[in-house]
């Protein structure tokens, strides 16, 4: 038996007028999914517990099967594992995105146009990272550079407890009254006003503006968290598994569980991302030995920051076509039977343009059993199901269970 899971990163979302008073997961086009939901057991779980903040972090390590009370401690060490940050116990990490603020001449006066700063490439991030590490390292705080804007900020002997808010909860807001308060607020603040005297003039940012493209006119501080632990994979399931992903932090609980971080060429964490290659790499290990994969999908998400209806659909429907349909295939063209799971981490709705903590639907399919069944699979006929999974980390349970 193989077991996979297909994670449509915040595919779930609100109605909209737009669409007819739909979803984008109604809008879709989604035959595959539909079919599978047609045999499966479809219904809604709650991701993230109650007291959490519905990121991506709690709720993939929930979805992961793993219980964010027992384990978790912030969403950038998941990511600092990722990028190879070998942290000591008394580090506190934090993200650092590059973003574009508008250029008003005081920082608290400035808005948050862009939290991913026109999606920047990687080499150029890069280089701006290493242009930042120049001025701004120092013997408590170094910066390490990750993948297009999300990097990372280690604080040797550092404190925790501070109010730091995610730049794509503010999006076309002002940053005043979101900017780092606690401890060590004065000094974070202090170092993004910085990196906004550096960034502006830089020879990569002028570049981008002659381009038409949002500059990487200052880093953002948010996501605190100290070096986290989490019970290995294999020993805490009985499966050997591998984990597909084009971000660090689903990476990061990969690699702190002890499973194969499988990477796929054209893998860009966007719409454009490589579908087909994430598919055929997932066949491939499963084919090639691992009893489960975790197929992360993020273009949903990102579609739901930027407020991207089309495109939103368009993952889905890419989900449906180049993975669901490819996998299935190829694991019955094989012989092999396989139980997926094919789930949402939290919802990202185009109506807000950030994450929320509704329930999401899921679809658990057996190859070799008929389950009770959906009409299709989307939010309200997993409500009509009347089946509810309170706490996330039990459909890993289920998916594994036969």
């Amino acid at each position: 038996m193989k077991y996979i899971v297909v994670l449509g990163d915040g595919m779930a979302d609100y109605k909209l007028e737009e669409l007819g008073n739909r979803t984008p997961l109604q809008a879709a086009n989604k035959p595959h999914i539909d079919a599978l939901a047609r045999e499966a057991e479809v219904g809604l779980c709650r991701t993230v517990p109650a007291g959490f903040k519905p990121g991506s972090d709690v709720a993939n390590l929930s979805v992961m099967g793993y219980d964010p009370h027992d384990c978790y401690t912030g969403r950038s060490p998941l990511e600092a594992v990722s990028i190879g940050i070998d942290l000591k116990d008394t580090d506190v990490t934090l993200r650092c995105n590059l973003v574009t603020l508008s250029e008003e001449e005081k920082y608290e006066d400035r808005t948050m146009l862009d939290y991913s700063a026109g999606e920047i490439s990687t080499e150029e991030a890069r280089k701006l990272i290493s242009y930042l590490k120049e001025h701004l390292d120092s013997d408590m705080f170094t910066l390490y550079a990750g993948v297009s804007y999300r990097h990372c900020l280690v604080v040797k002997e550092g404190k925790t407890g501070h109010e730091l808010t995610p730049p794509h909860d503010i999006t076309g807001k002002p940053v005043r009254g979101h900017l780092p308060e606690g401890p060590l607020g004065e000094k974070y603040r202090a170092m993004m006003e910085r990196s906004a005297e550096l960034l502006r003039e830089h020879p990569i940012n002028r570049a981008r503006v002659a381009a038409g493209k949002n500059p990487a006119n200052s880093v953002w501080f948010w996501g605190e968290g100290t070096k986290p632990a989490l019970e290995n994979f294999e020993k805490k399931f009985g499966k050997k598994g591998g984990v597909i992903s084009a971000v660090d932090l689903v990476k990061g609980i990969g690699i702190l569980a002890g499973m194969q971080v499988i990477e796929v060429e054209g893998a860009t964490g966007n719409y454009d991302t490589n579908f087909a290659g994430k598919a055929t790499a997932a066949l491939d290990a499963l084919l090639g030995g691992l009893d489960f994969v975790y197929i992360h999908m993020e273009a949903p998400d990102e579609c739901g920051h930027q407020g991207d209806v089309k495109h939103k659909i368009y993952s889905i429907e890419q989900i449906d076509e180049k993975v669901v349909a490819p996998l299935c295939a190829g694991l019955r063209k094989a012989g092999e039977k396989f139980r997926m799971l094919i789930c949402p981490d939290h919802p990202t709705p185009i109506a807000v343009r950030t994450h929320v903590s509704d329930p999401v639907p899921y679809l658990l399919y057996d190859s070799g059993k008929r389950g009770a069944g959906a009409p299709a699979y989307d939010e309200d006929s997993a409500a009509q199901t009347g089946v509810f999974v309170g706490m996330g980390w039990e459909l890993m349970k289920k998916l594994l269970v036969e």
